[in-house]
């Protein structure tokens, strides 16, 4: 008789054991076919190829899409080189007698320090302007003090 409990106890142990599982294995399956429901869109998709040539296409378009990019950001790289990138500024008084600092110079110049001057000179009767070329930061022209500290503030530019 002990022996028929034991085996008893041991066989209701054994099914509790497995009732356990099976709910375990249920909960865990019905979990897994809601993410496979999510995968397939729910019964739209009937194959794995259509979610992988899916794929494909998507990550076609995104790299014609990122060289398009690369694209456009090397045409900006090469207008940025020939844009205005570097400003030099300064304000004189050519004359003595008169007062204020009216008359200026700026320097202009792209990032390979081609650019121009341009000076303008305040006395009684007016004023003047000038323009001077500048090519790889040295102008062809003469310059005045003020013209060569202007030009050599817009070469030392980092901003």
């Amino acid at each position: 008789m002990d022996i028929i409990l034991v085996y008893l106890i041991t066989l209701a142990s054994i099914v509790l054991i497995l009732i356990v599982l099976n709910i375990f294995l249920f909960i865990y399956a019905r979990g897994a076919n809601k993410k496979i429901d999510i995968l397939l869109e729910k019964g739209k998709i009937k194959d794995f190829k259509d979610i992988f040539l899916g794929q494909k296409e998507k990550n076609d378009g995104l790299e014609e899409k990122i060289k398009e990019a690369f694209s456009k950001i090397k045409d900006l790289e090469d207008i940025s080189e020939i844009t205005i990138r570097k400003i030099g500024i300064v304000r004189y008084n050519p004359f003595n007698d008169m007062g204020g600092n009216q008359s200026f110079v700026v320097a202009m110049l792209d990032n390979k320090n081609n650019g121009f001057l341009l000076s303008s000179l305040f006395v009684k009767e007016g004023s003047r302007v000038y323009a001077k070329t500048v090519k790889q930061g040295k102008s062809e022209y003469i310059l005045s003090d003020e013209e060569l500290n202007a030009l050599n503030k817009a070469i030392n530019y980092h901003g």
